[in-house]
């Protein structure tokens, strides 16, 4: 195989993110079923007898947790080191939909470290961890969207953090983790999130929440807060928010703090995506990015797709982004503007400066709404070195601003009034 690169053409893509092998369940160590341990498809919250299996896996020296057909109930659990999660065909771990099942602890959430709900599913320190199978971890959110949107009713400035609820999956200081081929759905908050993590793999998995008839709110698909070496592949998402959203820190002087920092080296390829509100974001709580690859995707829907959102009191640098190969419909194609939602200086008089260089988009077919919807903000941020190629669009609005980006390269670029 020809040697593949980066974005910035000199960072090589390791061979670790070529190896898309998915381990058998006999494979994961000594299988803890639940059924074998007196957790039943019975409609109970079970969240005491599995935490406690999981416990006792890890004394007896590691082993798989095995989701059997039926459906269980839990509130949060937290896993193990040794000790991995595997969901059989027609198996479902079904979150509880009252917060009281999910005890405050220390965490990472919207580009904060703060107490906070945990997540259904929690692994801290937990290098080698698998969760994997056919089945499903159901967040059974129903009652936290109605609960949000209530809320925002009463008060248009509720917040996330507002309307208390837990995220589906975080994974946290490790290394070496795989997700692959569950049904990830109907998370109450963000569905997957990873903070400082190296080497995580997401493979094969379908990851949902619904825009309607209640939409799911803030449910992301993948949230990446302070990674590296990042491989979301043959993933289907289609999520009431961003479906992989880079995120880091905010705030007026996020970047002098030791837990907030940047993403490197993601690659996302082979994926499909149905309604979102980013195919690739750049997020609201988002410092630096570098050689980030989105590839051979499929749209059926959504609102962005690469999407640069930029705070006016964070200090952000985005640099050696592309997204190529991508067909299907979507409704802004190139999406760069302040992003001034919840913002807060903080008392700091000056406005950080941000920039985004480097970015390139190529090799396109595409149907959108908008295809050039890109902001000047000089006083804000800096945008340079943008190559667009290759490109064959039918939008209903061009868009285009002449000076909006500094050393724009156009090349084969076609745009056709829909």
């Amino acid at each position: 195989m020809e040697k593949e690169y980066f974005p910035d053409g000199v960072t090589p893509i390791d061979g670790w993110f070529y190896d898309t092998r998915v381990p058998e369940l006999e494979e994961l160590g000594r299988p803890y079923v639940l059924t074998e341990h007196g957790i039943m498809d019975d409609g109970r919250l079970h969240t005491a007898e599995i935490q406690a299996l999981i416990d006792r896996a890890s004394e007896e020296g590691g082993g798989v947790i095995v989701v059997p057909r039926g459906v269980y109930m839990t509130g949060a659990l937290f896993f193990k080191p040794g000790v991995n999660l595997y969901v059989g065909d027609g198996g479902v771990l079904r979150g509880s939909d009252d917060p009281w099942d999910y005890p405050l602890t220390d965490t990472r959430i919207e580009g904060e470290s703060c107490r906070y709900f945990p997540a259904l599913i929690n692994a801290d320190g937990v290098d080698g961890f698998t969760m994997c199978g056919p089945g499903a971890v159901d967040g059974n959110g129903l009652r936290a969207w109605r609960a949000f949107w209530l809320r925002r009713e009463w008060n248009p400035d509720c917040t996330n953090k507002d309307e208390q609820r837990p995220r589906l999956v975080y994974i946290s200081n490790s290394c070496d983790v795989l997700v692959a081929g569950l049904h990830l759905q109907n998370a109450h908050f963000w569905t997957n999130h990873i903070y400082r993590c190296e080497r995580v793999k997401f493979i094969g998995c379908t990851i949902f929440s619904p825009a309607a008839p209640v939409r799911a709110p803030s449910t992301d698909a993948i949230d990446i807060d302070v990674c590296s070496d990042v491989l979301v592949k043959n993933c289907v998402m289609e999520v009431n928010d961003d479906a992989v959203a880079l995120k880091g820190g905010k705030g007026p002087w996020a970047d002098s703090d030791p837990a907030n920092g940047g993403n490197q080296r993601i690659l996302v390829e082979d994926c499909v995506y149905g309604f979102c509100h980013g195919c690739l974001t750049c997020g609201s709580e988002s410092l630096h990015n570098k050689n980030i690859l989105v590839r051979r995707i499929r749209v059926l829907d959504g609102f962005n797709l690469l999407w640069l959102k930029l705070r006016p009191d964070t200090s952000q640098h985005y640099e050696y982004i592309t997204v190529r190969e991508v067909s299907g419909k979507i409704e802004n194609f190139l999406t760069v503007r302040p992003w001034t939602q919840f913002f807060d200086l903080k008392g700091r008089t000056d406005k950080p400066r941000s920039l985004a260089e480097h970015i390139t988009v190529g090799d396109c077919d595409c149907d959108c709404q908008v295809y050039f919807n890109v902001a000047a903000a000089p006083e804000q941020y800096v945008l340079r070195d943008f190559t667009l190629e290759n490109l064959h669009i039918r939008a209903a609005v061009n868009g285009f601003t002449e000076g909006a980006v500094e050393n724009l390269d156009l090349r084969n670029v076609t745009v056709e009034q829909a």
